[in-house]
């Protein structure tokens, strides 16, 4: 039976007398809904007919977990809200660890939860529990609709939430009650403002006093240094802070969310810097001014609150006011949008650009010749061609393979650039976390390839195991030897193994051609612990137990 009823009224405005989940299904299509990840159950059977019959483009996932991890990869690379759903319970509590990473992230995302029928609250209904109070914590903020007339109303505030600011994950938890109540909304509730569609959907700029300062202490300096977060991507500032940097020859230091804020070849990239740094940590302390943008500054960033070292001159730009002073003390906050922050640095800068410029003319070869001689001292690594493969020439392969603009992620990521290749990189455990979702994106044809870096255990804890403990001394990190390409080709995707170096470019290429569905390339890397760190992480000598792991 359907619940679906369009009604012209005879001298009112034309009503759509439709479920509760119909009008959720209608609003995120008004927003530009591209595609919706889930798992249903009854309480959302009207979000799920209305998605059949209005064509949201939604599609049916194995586990949660993946769904709003695909949700969140969706949005990342294409700015757009990412959007899954979750039935209550068991459902609800699989979100937790996405939402999580998203709010962290600040990746816009609207998330639907189903829940109880009112009436029925309290009385042990299956897999009932305190959703809303476990969700609360983990997002930008929850939404509980109690009537459900006002759908279209929190869920234009969800949008709202969601891509303003710095972005984040909103949950709607909708009762059984409310999504399958029929309720006449007049047509006009359907309208929605498109700027809320993708991010960033509101923009503030710095203070000018504030502006200035920073361009005094910019201009005042010897050997500034940029920072680059993940907000320089939210915001869409990285071509405006590559003109600025090379605009007065700044070199540019990024995090892991951060890479791309310049580009990776260019001459002033001085790479990660933090726990996984190149050249770049002791080019910060050499600084006398740092320029932190759309950066936390957290843990990983600061090499666990090591880098900078007291007493920094920092100028920090980012539009979330509670992150200044949190980690490390900023001479001027830049409270704004990234770009256009940066935007107003370089017009303060403008007059004085050319001859700052020239006092620092010589730092793009500086960086270049750090960059060349930090690949010089690894390079037995990066071009090793042990067996087992070592994983820092499975990212040296990785690099010379793929093109310029290649993109990380998975199922996502796919449907956000169904034409760019796209490359997902995990371990077999976390592998093993997800296999399942291979029948997902078979079923979707979606072309991705997933690196499988097959050590046989949990490299990661157990090369820290090894720093701190010694030879043997391993718990609980070993896992199976399993061939993930059989396994693939078993679930009808194509899988490709990998057990020599030399093979890899070969299979890394096969791999990205396109063949209407996931490639699992299973590359059997190194079972020697003192290698498992990523790349060629620096944490090379044994620790005593207690230290920190910076």
């Amino acid at each position: 039976m359907t619940q679906h009823v369009e009604l012209q009224a005879a001298s009112g405005p034309e009503v759509l007398s439709i479920t509760g989940g119909e009008a959720i299904a209608r609003m995120f299509i008004a927003f530009g809904g591209g595609v919706c990840f889930g798992m249903g159950g009854f309480q959302l059977l009207p979000f799920y007919d209305a998605s059949r019959r209005l064509g949201l483009r939604h599609f049916l996932i194995n586990d949660e977990r993946a769904g709003i991890f695909a949700a969140d990869a969706y949005a990342k690379v294409s700015g757009r809200v990412g959007l899954c759903d979750a039935t209550l319970g068991p459902g609800a509590t699989n979100l937790v660890t996405g939402l999580m990473e998203a709010l962290n992230a600040g990746t816009p995302m609207v998330v639907l939860a189903g829940n109880t029928h009112r009436a029925h609250s309290w009385k042990n209904m299956t897999q009932e529990c305190r959703q809303v109070d476990l969700l609360r914590p983990v997002c930008k903020e929850l939404i509980r609709v109690e009537m459900v007339s006002r759908i279209p109303e929190l869920v234009r505030r969800a949008f709202t939430v969601a891509t303003s600011g710095r972005p984040g994950p909103v949950v709607i938890d909708i009762p059984e009650d409310i999504s399958h109540a029929v309720y006449p909304f007049p047509v006009s509730e359907f309208e929605v403002d498109p700027i809320f569609q993708s991010v960033p959907a509101l923009r503030t700029r710095p203070d000018g006093e504030s502006i200035a300062k920073a361009a005094d202490l910019i201009a005042a300096a010897k050997a500034p240094v940029i920072l680059a977060g993940g907000g320089v991507h939210i915001s869409g500032a990285a071509e405006t802070l590559t003109a600025f940097a090379r605009s007065l020859n700044i070199p540019v230091a990024h995090t892991l969310s951060g890479k791309g804020a310049i580009p990776c070849a260019d001459a002033l990239n001085a790479g990660l810097f933090g726990r996984y740094d190149r050249i770049a940590n002791p080019l910060i302390e050499e600084s006398d001014l740092l320029i932190v943008v759309g950066c936390k500054l957290g843990e990983i960033a600061t090499k666990r609150y090591t880098i900078p070292s007291p007493g920094k001159t920092l100028i920090h730009l980012d539009c979330v006011a509670e992150e200044f002073d949190r980690t490390v003390p900023a001479a001027v906050k830049l409270w704004g949008d990234a770009k256009l922050g940066l935007a107003d640095l370089q017009q303060a800068l403008a007059p004085r650009a050319p001859d700052l410029a020239a006092r620092w003319a010589d730092r793009p070869a500086d960086i270049s010749a750090r960059m060349a001689a930090w690949r010089e001292k690894v390079g037995e690594r990066l071009n090793s061609t042990e067996t087992p493969i070592d994983i820092a020439r499975l990212l040296t392969e990785i690099n010379a393979t793929l093109p310029e603009n290649g993109y990380p992620g998975a199922m996502g990521a796919a449907l956000a650039k169904p034409d760019a290749p796209v490359l997902a990189l995990t371990g077999d455990g976390g592998f093993n976390m997800m296999l399942g979702e291979l029948e997902t994106a078979r079923r979707l044809k979606l072309d991705f390839t997933v690196i499988v870096i097959n050590n046989a255990a949990s490299g990661y804890v157990k090369a820290l195991q090894h720093l701190m403990y010694g030879q043997g001394a391993y718990q609980s990190s070993d896992l199976s030897e399993i061939d993930y390409a059989a396994v693939a080709n078993a679930m009808g995707c194509r899988g490709i193994r990998v057990e020599r170096p030399e093979d890899l470019a070969d299979a890394l290429r096969a791999s990205m051609e396109r063949c209407g569905g996931p490639t699992v390339l299973d590359v059997v890397v190194t079972r020697d612990p003192s290698k498992m760190l990523p790349g060629v992480d620096s944490r090379t000598v044994q620790i005593k137990p207690g230290d920190r792991i910076a």
